[in-house]
């Protein structure tokens, strides 16, 4: 065999090794949830993000990341594997701000949204979430009371963690977005001071109990005093509207005997004195006096009672008979 022959073979054996290559590298697919960059020369160029068959120039001139779209999880505080949870409570001792001690653990929501960032920004951009969630958590925590930390401000320090964390993540660009934050678990560090805590919130909520009743009360009692109020006024306008119309009646009655008065004074004089007389003494007999003084019967302004007949001894006789 000549070495002519031997050179041919070698040639044929790169060339097809080279030309599979390049037909094995000169195209990739992305799927529905994957993200692709470009790298031309360990340079990146470009970021795909729609989903399909793809061309580019054959390795090594272009090589291809694929990272994926989904959501990711990061646990701060614990682990869990195969279901089970495993903690480290060494990571989530926090003091708050009113310099209690609690334990809090929490899930970041996260996704990777520049890939560029992602792969050259940092070397471990997990890690750096990781750090940072970190210090987000720990200095909401230290803002806040225990109260808040155990109880109804939980949502806040979610809302206010998340916010620093994104803003933390945005400054260091590592290509990532935070989705959200969740609290898992904040609780005191050991059972006694937990059971302290317990009795204290019971109090406290034994406090507000008592206060809403109270106010309940209070409201009752208020509304039965404005009832009888408006009950005593609603009475007072009828006895009102009443002194008035009597009153009217009165003045026309009085208007109506001093019409009379004015044109008969006299007679309208000696009538009204008649009839005084009668309303003082009822019952009574008038005797009017004459000048000489002599006693005369005038007119009995009432009829005389009609005298029983004398009682007879015949009468007496059949009723001691009956």
């Amino acid at each position: 065999m000549s070495i002519r022959r031997i050179m041919a073979g070698i040639g044929i054996v790169v060339g097809s090794a080279i030309l599979l290559v390049v037909l094995f590298t000169s195209w990739y697919t992305v799927d529905e949830s994957e993200q692709a960059l470009v790298l031309t020369f360990g340079e990146a160029n470009e970021t795909i993000t729609e989903s399909g068959l793809k061309f580019k120039l054959p390795w090594p001139i272009q090589q291809v990341e694929i990272l994926s779209k989904e959501t990711f999880s990061l646990q701060f505080g614990y682990e869990e594997e195969d279901g089970e949870i495993k903690s480290f409570p060494e990571e989530t001792v926090m003091i708050t701000g009113d310099e209690y001690i609690v334990l809090a653990d929490l899930v970041v929501q996260w996704k990777i949204t520049d890939p560029k960032q992602y792969l050259f920004n940092a070397e471990d951009p997990q890690e750096v979430l990781y750090d940072a969630t970190s210090a987000s958590i720990r200095s909401i925590i230290g803002s806040s009371t225990i109260d808040d930390a155990l109880t109804s401000g939980k949502a806040e320090i979610e809302a206010e963690t998340r916010e620093l964390l994104a803003s933390l993540i945005e400054k260091y660009e590592v290509g990532i977005s935070v989705q959200a934050v969740q609290l898992q678990d904040v609780e005191l560090p050991n059972a006694e001071v937990r059971q302290a805590f317990t009795a204290v919130t019971d109090a406290r909520e034994g406090a507000i109990t008592k206060e809403n009743e109270a106010q309940k009360y209070r409201s009752q009692k208020v509304n039965e005093a404005e009832g009888e109020k408006d009950a005593i006024i609603s009475r007072a306008e009828g006895e009102r509207a009443s002194r008035i119309e009597q009153a009217r009646g009165d003045i026309a009655i009085f208007s109506e005997i001093l019409t009379e008065y004015q044109s008969n004074p006299e007679i309208t004089r000696e009538r009204l004195i008649l009839e005084t007389l009668e309303e003082v003494l009822p019952g009574t007999k008038l005797y009017i006096m004459n000048d000489d003084g002599d006693t005369m019967k005038y007119l009995p302004l009432q009829p005389e009672r009609q005298q029983q007949p004398p009682v007879t001894e015949e009468s007496e006789e059949s009723a001691n008979g009956q």
